[in-house]
């Protein structure tokens, strides 16, 4: 039985200039993350990222924990979906405004839902289906190389893992609207493979956020 874990990025930075780059706390996250990990002394003998900034530099800094940093492979099947343009065609160009991320969230919510509703018939480059189909295939290839008893680790997004758990629960649409919203920035997420095929086995753990390093619990 093979294992992978999904470790949601640290928290990127919404509002600035450039949104796709690890924040202060995400930093510190990632090295909590990294810590946690190493506690755990799981062997990692594949590891994936997306191909944005915030995937890439949570891998960094988590694998420079375990001394694997040439382990990851960069895979852009494990990128986010855009949520700049989802907004933009479902939910009418909201910009994101630091002072009310909550108003801004409840806008994204809207325009995914809107999105999931669209299917096919969707304007945005990638359509949910697409999307869906995209990351379930790149889950699907990593499952493919592993072997009885090694483990994996992929550096990805809330809305990838969301999706995924979904998926295995049988309710991926369920997965996307409302697993992600409530998936933490360097939360662990853990499936199993085997003759039964993959299982959920847990979701969003961030017990590695609680105690003295409770400040550093996001969401977004």
């Amino acid at each position: 039985m093979g294992a992978i874990y999904l470790i949601r990025h640290g928290q990127a930075s919404f509002g600035a200039a450039d949104y796709d780059k690890l924040s202060s706390t995400g930093i510190e996250q990632g090295s909590v993350a990294g810590a946690e990990l190493l506690r755990r002394k799981t062997a990692f003998t594949e590891g994936r990222t997306g191909s944005m900034a915030r995937q890439r530099a949570t891998a960094e800094i988590v694998l420079d924990w375990l001394g694997a940093g040439a382990l990851v492979k960069e895979d852009p099947r494990w990128n986010e979906y855009d949520h700049v343009d989802i907004v933009a065609r479902h939910g009418g160009g909201v910009p994101q405004d630091p002072a009310d991320p909550r108003g801004y969230q409840e806008v994204l919510e809207a325009s995914l839902a809107a999105w999931v509703r669209a299917g096919d018939a969707s304007p945005c480059a990638e359509t949910w289906p697409r999307f869906s189909e995209r990351v379930r295939g790149a889950l699907a290839d990593l499952v493919g190389v592993l072997r009885k008893g090694e483990s994996a680790v992929v550096f990805t997004s809330g809305g990838v893992i969301g999706t995924l758990a979904g998926h295995l629960l049988g309710v991926p649409e369920t997965g996307l609207l409302q697993l992600n919203r409530v998936t933490v920035n360097c939360g662990i997420t853990k499936l199993v493979s085997g003759r039964g095929g993959v299982t959920l086995v847990s979701f969003n753990e961030h017990a590695h956020f609680e105690g003295r390093a409770a400040r550093l619990l996001t969401y977004r």
